[in-house]
């Protein structure tokens, strides 16, 4: 696909900019915050900022190839859409805008369990060629309904997540009453008011809800009852008996996010896994831990070649990708550059993102001289 930008957001930070100015501040609060002070929130895109590449610029040089095969499929560019919850309350069917996108310039979309468009919709829109990041539930029964949903919408790619064994303390969000829909307090209300424009869309798209989980949540459930229900639904825990029993079950590419250490991508790897995504979940989990980079390098170091190895979280722009890859990921998601992509620019801000970040990675390429994205870790500066 052609790769266009509108020349007023040509970077990530104006795109970011332009959203908080047109979605309400608890919308925006959510998207863009971290949990407890921030800190590895702030860690993680920081410490990829100090990765040094090197250029080689009088070596023989044919040109960029930014394709990229990762489970047998070739994309491309090296990056992915990441799940994120909720997408349909920071820009009205940003699930369906964003899966659209990522279809159109062949790369890979990620739905979450607790995202605003059923699996069933967001397969037609990428004819099945979207991955499905799966929350685990309490019960065994909903785990398989939901996992034979994604078989039979041919997912082929499954993803489990490991870092929610508990829900990061967000004050923004307690004080926001973040829900779906967001509770109508006064403050919202205004903050509503102050967004006519993604007011009138929300009007027009209809209330966004978890609409993977519509089939599962009784009717006429109020807030405080759907909040209680979704607590009780979901068990986020993962073990080995846990982890085994999906992969009998699940026939295609399972992979495990939310990895930060090396014994997890051990296990990742005894009990049958594809890949991991090394992750702390954009910051929004433990602040203390480490930033998701340089958890990365201490994996790669061991586990390159033995499994594949994915990377978010700190993950903004062009440059961004190029370190995490010359670090030792096979492939890397974003999230949040994305969603700033259409708070910004709506229906247009999915196709405009992927072309930013498609033309600021092969940017850097250019001038390292770096032909194929798997030559980046030969242009690693390691202190």
């Amino acid at each position: 696909m052609d790769i266009k930008i509108n020349s007023k957001y040509p970077d990530i930070h104006f795109l970011r900019e332009r959203a908080q100015q047109r979605i309400p501040r608890f919308a925006f609060e959510y998207l863009d915050g971290g949990c407890n002070s921030e800190n590895n929130l702030q860690r993680n895109t920081r410490d990829i900022r100090e990765v040094q590449l090197r250029p080689y610029y009088l070596r023989d040089y044919a040109g960029v190839s930014m394709k990229t095969e990762l489970f047998g499929k070739v994309y491309d560019a090296p990056f992915g859409i990441a799940p994120i919850g909720l997408q349909g309350m920071i820009w009205p069917k940003a699930s369906e805008i964003l899966a659209k996108a990522a279809f159109d310039h062949n790369i890979p979309y990620t739905l979450s369990t607790v995202g605003t468009a059923s699996i069933e919709k967001i397969s037609e829109i990428t004819e099945g060629n979207a991955w499905f990041q799966l929350y685990h539930p309490a019960e065994d029964h909903l785990r398989d309904d939901l996992i034979k949903r994604a078989a039979a919408a041919e997912y082929p790619v499954l993803v489990i997540l490991s870092d929610v064994p508990s829900f990061g303390y967000r004050g923004k969000e307690i004080r926001n009453g973040l829900a779906i829909p967001p509770k109508m307090t006064l403050r919202n209300i205004l903050q509503i008011m102050g967004s006519p424009n993604w007011a009138i869309q929300t009007l027009i798209a209809g209330q966004p809800t978890f609409k993977t989980l519509s089939p599962y949540i009784p009717k006429g459930m109020n807030l405080q009852h759907l909040g209680l229900f979704m607590d009780k639904t979901f068990s986020g825990r993962l073990s080995e008996d846990r982890v085994k029993k999906i992969r009998d079950m699940w026939k295609g590419k399972l992979v495990l996010k939310g990895v930060a250490s090396e014994e997890d991508t051990e296990k990742a790897i005894q009990w049958g896994l594809d890949g991991v995504i090394i992750s702390n979940h954009g910051g929004r989990q433990i602040d203390a831990g480490e930033s998701s980079i340089q958890a990365l390098s201490g994996i790669a170091e061991k586990y390159k070649g033995k499994i594949k190895l994915i990377m978010d979280s700190g993950i903004r722009i062009g440059p961004d990708i190029a370190c995490a890859l010359a670090s030792g990921a096979d492939f890397t998601f974003l999230g949040r550059s994305f969603m700033y992509g259409v708070g910004a620019l709506g229906k247009e801000g999915g196709h405009h993102t992927v072309s930013v970040l498609k033309k600021q990675f092969k940017q850097v390429m250019e001038q390292l001289c770096c032909e194929k994205v798997s030559d980046l870790p030969h242009h690693l500066i390691k202190r």
